[in-house]
Order: C-alpha cells, then structure tokens, then sequence
C-alpha cells in the first residue's frame, strides 16, 4: 500500500471544537471543550484514514511575508477567546501523549508549511490528506493531495474534479480566483462587483487573470471592464498574498513524520485529570496495529 501523510491544520480543527462544543469543564472547573473535541475529530480521521505519517501544523507568530505586502492582513480578526488560548497547552500535551509531531515556524503561516510539507510529500509518492476547513487548500490538491473538510461532514476528500464542481474552476486557477473576489476571512479585498459566479465566468473564458487584463478592454459591460482595469495592481498585490509558499526550507525529514504508537500511561493521566471518561473507557479496548495510535 501507498504511505499516506495526514496533514492536520491545526487552529482550523481547534476552533471547530471549541465552538462544536460549549461548554465542557474539568474536575477542577477549567474548560476542557477545545480538548475534548479536537481529540475526538482528530481521533475519527486517523481512525478513518489510517495514515503512516502525521503532522498537525500549528501557526507560530506574526505572518511576516504577508504583512510585509499588506499591513491589515488578517488585521479584523478578534484575539483568541481566553477559554480557548488556557486550553492550547493541554492540546499540545495530548497531542505529545499521542506522539504525533507538530511542526510550526516562528513567523510562518501552517498554510504554508502545509502546502510545502504536502508538495513535497507527493513527490516522494506519498497520498496526502490535508485535514482544514481553508479553501487556499484548493490551490495544490491534485494527483497525490486532497483536502479532507471535516467540519462540512464531507465523507470524500475534494480531489481536483470536486473543486471544478463546486467552484467551476480548476485548482491552478484557484490563485486567480481568490484574487478577483477577495478574501474576507483574512482581509484581503477583491475587485468590486466581482463575485464568485463572475469569477468562475470570466476564468473559464480567459484562463487566467494575465489574459483577462489583457482582455479587458474589450468586455462587454462597462463597469466590470472599469473594475478591471482598476484593479490591476489590487490583483498582482491579492496574487503574492493568496499564493501558497510551497518552498519553505523546512528542517524536518519525512521520516521524522512517521506515525508511533501513544505513551498509553500518559493518556490515562491526561484523560482522567480533563475528566474524559469516555475517552478512559476506550483506552481500555484491545487494539490491532493500526488502531494503536487512537483507539481513545
């Protein structure tokens, strides 16, 4: 069988869990909700999947590349709610317990660290299965990537011919796409009176955002050739914002990914101190080999 590397987004799961489920609190009062949740949806999709090789990818600092190009990116985002941010220490020490690996950068996004882990994985004919509700994500799926989107309850991954269907684009044209409507969940404006349906149009007939500014000046509706031409700059600025890195000189060996069996006694410490006691009860259930990792 082919090796398979899960690649988690971290945050993208964590706020899922955090907002899936209200209210959860510990024998000693402190909310445990985050936890709870992130572990069982992570859980499910090794359960599921069965990966040889993991990393939850966590980001770490401000995103400078980015900020660098645009001073308010992601400026409208609200801080980290408290009841969230006292329980990210208790993820990583599941998480450590679990013996998966976490890769984050000071000053990089996990987009990026995704995307670079997940490019370079397939080309050493690794399956990839990227594990995050962010449609940036559409941009490299392809042969040997998909993108699993657990928080719609999708049961397949979106492959390259999902993304035609859904978006009416194709994944190399994803950049271009994002560029013309913009980008709200991280303040990136797009071109006034361009939605997604005109996107979808205006790419299927010109290829690519080069040719239609090309084009332009031929468009039949006077407002939207003005909204082109206008934005010609807004575009190329959108293009270096949305554009995955996918070449980070990242210090981790693939090898180093690889998926290893929980510290058990770890788990009924973390668990029984968080008051899982679901999660107890499954620790006790015999396992087969590929079940190890998260038979929870």
């Amino acid at each position: 069988m082919t090796d398979q590397l899960l690649l988690v987004d971290a945050f993208s799961l964590i706020y899922r869990a955090f907002y899936a489920i209200r209210v959860l609190n510990a024998p000693d009062g402190c909310p445990v909700n985050a936890i709870f949740g992130f572990t069982k949806m992570l859980r499910k999709i090794i359960a599921t999947r069965t990966p040889t090789h993991c990393a939850v990818v966590f980001d770490c600092g401000a995103p400078q590349r980015r900020l660098e190009l645009l001073p308010s990116y992601k400026e409208q985002r609200p801080p980290t709610p408290p009841a969230l941010e006292s329980q990210l220490d208790g993820i990583r020490d599941v998480l450590g317990a679990l013996q998966l690996f976490v890769a984050e950068i000071e000053g990089e996004e996990a987009d990026d660290i995704i995307a670079t882990l997940a490019v370079r994985a397939a080309r050493d004919n690794l399956d990839v299965l990227i594990a995050s509700q962010d449609k940036d994500f559409f941009q490299i799926v392809g042969p040997r990537i998909r993108l699993l989107r657990p928080e719609n309850g999708e049961a397949e991954p979106v492959d390259a011919a999902a993304v035609v269907n859904r978006l009416g684009v194709r994944p190399e044209q994803m950049v271009d796409y994002l560029s013309l409507i913009g980008d709200s969940v991280d303040n990136i404006p797009g071109v006034p009176g361009v939605g997604p349906k005109t996107a979808a149009d205006l790419l299927q007939r010109h290829g690519s955002v080069d040719e239609l500014i090309a084009a332009a000046g031929a468009l039949e509706k006077p407002k939207l050739r003005e909204s082109l031409l206008g934005a010609a700059e807004r575009l190329r600025l959108n293009r270096s914002l949305i554009r995955l890195e996918t070449d980070l000189p990242l210090p981790w060996p693939l090898e180093a990914l690889k998926i290893r069996a929980p510290e058990q006694g770890r788990l009924r410490e973390l668990f029984g101190r968080y008051g899982f006691r679901s999660l107890l009860a499954e620790l006790e259930k015999p396992a087969g080999d590929n079940e190890l990792l998260l038979n929870l």
